[in-house]
């Protein structure tokens, strides 16, 4: 039976997992608390790939109390070597009496063999406290292990009216500093910034983290089936740059790469860049949160090809009239029988703007 304790200390043990929000990738936002006689001996983090796990520093910190003590943990302890030894093994050998998990690792070489592991070595075990927590800290991890793909996050500005630039294409600034800097913040829980061709030719962006902490920068992707990028547009100037195409001018190519980037050639029979190939090809490299800064061509196909999970919309309170740019370039619909629905996750006011996020159903909801 799980105890109004218990709760505190996995709640304490997701606060610690938030830590790693910006710097896990790929590997999953961890945290662990190791409880002894209604007291906290030992608590940990994961910090970065290659480094060690949080159950491994909360052993650490707890020394030899932690025999017959019990392990808080966000995600099911791991139990095959990757870059570091089995947490589960740990555990074990630190004589812990009880492990509980906030959620079940559905990484293929763990699945439920982590619990399954401490169980035979006599240890309890207990999985499924504060879940949902758990689940949404590590969205994009959870969405690149049973899905092959990252969680897509649209992220647009817009006016009231629902507009994202004038028709002349000036959208700088809609909203205001405030919004401006908590977009900054959703970019540094990304692995990589996705935007089309006509979005970077226009504005020229960086797409970079500024004004906040963050130890690495997310991989930059441009969607340019024709390879129109200049090869002095910004986006490159820092390097980790991909570049989506459907085919490779010789000339056009070679120029992009001698400024450092990759070309990743996915042509989808039409000349444009097959999107899902895309996705998948961005699962493969570890890519857990994609988040998406397109125009309305861009977010209008990634929502025709059912690639996006969620839309990260911050409202501006001004009007900027019916010529201006849309958010979402899709077909008439003829009935509102057809139109796209979603759920809203979250909805605050950020400075003078406000914030929405509003979420696609998943399949099967």
């Amino acid at each position: 039976m799980l105890s109004v304790a218990d709760h505190d200390f996995m709640a304490r043990a997701l606060l610690l997992a938030r830590r790693g929000l910006n710097t896990t990738t790929p590997n999953p936002r961890v945290g662990c608390v190791i409880v002894k006689d209604g007291r906290v001996i030992g608590e940990g983090w994961h910090r970065r790939t290659g480094e060690a796990h949080a159950e491994v520093l909360a052993l650490r910190a707890a020394g030899a109390r932690a025999r017959g003590a019990t392990a808080y943990v966000t995600l099911e302890p791991c139990s095959h070597h990757g870059r570091t030894p089995p947490c589960a093994d740990a555990l074990i050998e630190a004589g812990m009496a009880r492990v509980v998990a906030a959620l079940r690792d559905p990484n293929p070489q763990v699945a439920g063999s982590g619990l399954s592991t401490l169980a035979a070595a006599g240890i309890a075990t207990e999985c499924g406290l504060m879940e949902a927590e758990a689940s949404e800290l590590n969205l994009g991890f959870l969405s690149r292990v049973t899905r092959g793909r990252p969680w897509v996050r649209l992220k647009l500005a817009a006016s009231l009216d629902g507009k994202t630039a004038l028709g002349n294409g000036a959208s700088q600034w809609i909203t205001g500093a405030a919004a401006r800097r908590d977009g900054h913040r959703w970019r540094a829980r990304a692995c990589a910034i996705l935007s089309g061709i006509g979005t970077v030719r226009a504005d020229d962006p960086q797409f970079n983290v500024r004004g906040v902490s963050t130890g690495r920068q997310p991989l930059k992707v441009v969607v340019d089936a024709r390879l129109e990028l200049p090869p002095g547009a910004r986006v490159l100037a820092e390097g980790q740059a991909l570049i989506a195409c459907a085919g490779e001018d010789g000339a056009k190519a070679d120029a992009l790469k001698r400024r450092g980037a990759e070309l990743l050639c996915l042509p989808d029979g039409a000349g444009r860049v097959d999107l899902a190939a895309l996705m998948a090809e961005l699962g493969r490299r570890g890519i857990n949160e994609l988040h998406v800064e397109g125009g309305s061509r861009l977010n209008g196909a990634l929502l025709d090809a059912g690639l996006a999970d969620e839309i990260l919309l911050y409202l501006a309170p001004c009007l900027i009239g019916s010529v201006a740019r849309g958010m979402f370039d899709l077909p008439e619909l003829a009935s509102l029988d057809g139109a796209r629905r979603l759920s809203i996750h979250d909805l605050r006011r950020v400075g003078d703007d406000v914030r929405v996020l509003a979420r696609f159903p998943r399949s099967g909801e």
